[in-house]
This record gives C-alpha cells, structure tokens and sequence, in this order.
C-alpha cells in the first residue's frame, strides 16, 4: 500500500488521469503526485466539446476540471505540454520528448486515445473534434462558412452524430456518411440500429449509410468528397468522426504487455506498482458471464477505474461488485444510454417503447442471461433496471419483474 513516501507519477492529463488525482486524496494518500500531459490546457471534461461547447451553449472554459484553485488544493505537481516517449519499468522512470524523465515509486499510464484518421488527400484540411485544440480549430472554420453550408460528416458513430446535431441547430446543412449499413450496428447490433436509424431523418439530418468513399480532395475553398463509383459531394467542411486510436506506442519495448491497449489484471495492474486506467487500458472485467478481457472507451468507465485504483492502492482492497460500464450519447434531440458491455450479436428484446414513440428501452441477453440494456429517452427505466447487471439475471427473471413498468 502506498504511503506518504511514494511518488505516483502518472502520464496523461485527461479526464481519467485527473480523476485518479482527486481520487488519491480523497482516500488520504499524502505524497508526491506528478500529472504529465501532451496537452497544454489543463485538464478537461470531452464530451462537452461535442455537445454544449460546439452548440455556443458553453465557453469552453467551462468544461475545465482542474482549476488553478483545485490544483493546489490537491496538490499535484503538474507538467504539461510534453509527451511522454518511453517508460523504463525497472527504474519507475518515464522519458519525455523534451529530452527530461520523471522517475516515482508507481506509474499509471492513461495516456488514452487520439481520433482515428483515414489516409485521404485533404487529410490535413480535414477536421476532427477530440481535443481542445479541435475545437479551436473548428470553430475558426465555421466561422468562415456561410450559414446553410454542406458540413460532411465521414462517420455516423456517436461522436459524428452528436457533431451533426449540435451544426444543424446552428444553421449549417451536416451531411452524415456511413460506411456501414447502418451507424452504430457494430456496437449496438442490427436490431437496436435499425430502431435508432431514424433519429436523423426525424429530426431533419440528411444520412447516408452504405458509403464507399475512395477520397477527399480540396477543391478551392472547400472539399470534394469521392465516392468508389465515381460520384463526388461537394462541402464546405469535412469533418471525421470514424472512431479512435490507442496511445500506446511510446510504450513499446517497455516491456509491458500491449495487446489492444496496455493488458493489466482486475486491479488495473500490469505490475505491482505499474497501472493503467481509462480508455488505455485492457482489463480483466468480472462480469455476470464470467471475466472478460476489455478495453471499453466510456467516460464513466475512466471515472470508475480511478477510483478503484485509488482505493486498491491506498488500502489493498479490490472491487467486491461487478462493475457496469455506462454510456450515453446526446443526439439528434435525444438521449441514448447503454449498461453493460453486451456484444453486438447478443439476443436483443424490446421491453418498452417503440421506435415510433421516439422513446424505448431493450435488454440485451446471451444464453438467457442479461447482458446489457439500451435506452432511448427512457432515463428513469434504464436506472430502475440496472441491478440485472449487478448479479447473474435471467432473461426470464427480468421480463417477469420489469421495474421499467412501475
């Protein structure tokens, strides 16, 4: 256990590594913290930037974590605008792009992910929304476009979606592409896809599903989006929303195990005293199937395995539940949630709702046990039905309960 001897240093100031910060001094632990970020702003919430941020409702300050004031109160120790490049898990030493190391008694790599790029002509003018610096930069290019533009949008995910909803309520035209049949049917499966498939078009979202696009060139001032069969879209702005990749390379020959992220242990452990935590990290996840091998890539995720790693390291206590990934999702004027980590090929039911009501709720099973729930602007039932995940539940139990009925 850690004691006010030790010096955690720990590598990247997301939204992960900051949490984990306050969650050290909430469970009493009194020495050094050293907090090293890519980034040049201090920490801050993301999924603001796709929502309030990007909609004029917020300045972006207002998603800032750590403010001057939080940071002494914590007492952190905090180095920004350097990458780190190398980690000697021997000497506890992490090496940074300035050419300086940081050395503690126990490192947690949450260096997280970056957005996903695509190897197209224009892939400089092209624009993503990920970090502060993205939003920077897109609003400066809104700026110049006239209202009513075409905005492309490559990605019908949730991040692209959420972009499209908030530049139609600012008068742009968004133009959504997606590669697959339908968006999000990789994670949610085929069944809940097609019910969420009409959110665009219901709330006035052009959605293209099924696009091959070969290319994105500039053209003038603006982008000519090529498609495989020869056609072309003209837009204003392109923006790319196709999902993310894991910050692992500055770890290679560290000798870790990387596999999909950092691989680590139920205790986010990948040494004794190396951890990881957030959407870096691949965790054994005991689960009402069993114990899985994950990464999951969810904000309450990252807030989770910082205060069970905090806790772990301050007392020696592991987590005695189950722990139930949540997501949520903001678009195209409603809500979407999910519980669990279901699989996209697990049996899905309709428990409430319809996708004509715009409003419904569905379990997700796997050899008749619930795996998962997905709701659309059904809150209040998603919560009422949640201890199905906190414990081995059968389908048939469920159905023959259903809290989402009172």
């Amino acid at each position: 256990m850690l004691d006010s001897s030790d010096h955690v240093v720990i590598v990247g100031a997301g939204f992960g590594g900051w949490r984990l910060v306050e969650a050290f001094r909430r469970e009493g632990f009194e020495g050094a913290l050293t907090l090293l970020g890519e980034e040049t702003h201090a920490p801050y919430d993301r999924p603001p930037l796709s929502k309030q941020v990007l909609s004029l409702k917020w300045d972006v300050e207002k998603a800032t974590l750590a403010t001057p004031e939080r940071i002494r109160e914590v007492n952190v120790d905090m180095r920004l605008g350097v990458r780190a490049v190398g980690l000697d898990i021997e000497l506890y030493t992490v090496h940074l792009d300035d050419g300086s190391s940081v050395t503690g008694t126990h490192i947690v790599i949450a260096t997280g992910t970056r957005a996903r790029r695509l190897p197209y002509s224009a892939d400089a003018s092209i624009l993503a929304l990920r970090n502060r610096d993205d939003e920077v930069r897109l609003r400066d290019e809104l700026e110049r476009i006239d209202p009513g533009s075409v905005v492309a949008i490559i990605g019908g995910g949730f991040i692209g979606a959420e972009v499209a909803t908030q530049l139609q309520g600012r008068g742009f035209a968004p133009l959504v592409l997606e590669a697959a049949a339908r968006p999000l049917i990789d994670i949610v499966g085929a069944e809940a896809s097609a019910w969420l498939e009409r959110l665009a078009g219901d709330a006035g979202v052009e959605l293209r599903s099924s696009q091959d696009i070969a290319d994105v060139v500039r053209d003038g001032d603006g982008f000519s989006v090529i498609f495989q069969d020869g056609e072309t879209l003209d837009a204003a702005l392109v923006i790319l929303g196709v999902g993310a990749e894991v910050n692992v390379e500055w770890l290679e020959g560290s000798g870790l195990v990387i596999d999909n992220g950092v691989v680590v242990d139920e205790n986010l452990l990948a040494t004794e005293r190396i951890a990881a935590i957030g959407d870096v990290a691949r965790f054994g996840w005991p689960n009402v199937m069993g114990e899985d091998l994950v990464r999951i890539e969810h904000w309450e995720v990252a807030n989770m395995h910082a205060h069970h790693l905090a806790h772990f390291w301050t007392t020696g206590e592991g987590a005695g539940d189950y722990m139930v990934p949540y997501f949520w999702s903001d678009q195209y004027g409603k809500k979407i949630q999910m519980l669990g980590h279901a699989q996209p090929d697990d049996d899905v039911v309709r428990v409430e709702g319809s996708p004509e009501e715009g409003k419904w709720l569905a379990l997700y099973s796997r050899g008749g046990v619930v795996t998962g729930i997905i709701a659309l602007a059904q809150p209040r039932a998603l919560m009422l039905s949640r201890h199905f995940l906190e414990r081995p539940t059968t389908l048939v139990h469920a159905l023959e309960e259903a809290p989402w009925a009172n």
